[in-house]
């Protein structure tokens, strides 16, 4: 959505990153499901949105000694990095969203 452009670097990597654990976070605790990823740019923001079609929230035991991730915290840290806002969470019937909204401030750096 919008017109492609280039981004501040610490925001095209913070937007990076949200992208890359969101999909991570698809693989290890959807189960069998599809992802789409939605990159919108607006004149002093970029909307990311990441939603999957899978089970959404299970409490699932840790295996095999892994610890508990790490990952929608790690995006709050980027987001927060960078002055944006970030939501995560199970939508209503089925799956997961993760929507963070970076500013720009109408840069093209």
């Amino acid at each position: 959505m919008g017109t492609a452009r280039r981004l501040p670097s610490a925001v095209d990597l913070a937007a990076y990153r949200i992208i890359q654990e969101s999909l991570t976070n698809v693989i290890r605790h959807a189960g069998p499901a599809s992802a789409q990823v939605t990159v919108g740019y607006e004149p002093a923001r970029v909307v990311i949105e990441v939603t999957d079609d899978g089970r959404g929230v299970t409490n699932q035991p840790i295996r095999n000694g892994e610890s508990p991730g790490l990952g929608i915290a790690g995006m709050r840290e980027r987001v927060a990095a960078v002055g944006g806002s970030i939501e995560a969470g199970p939508k209503a019937r089925r799956g997961f969203l993760v929507r963070a909204i970076l500013p720009t401030d109408g840069a093209e750096s």
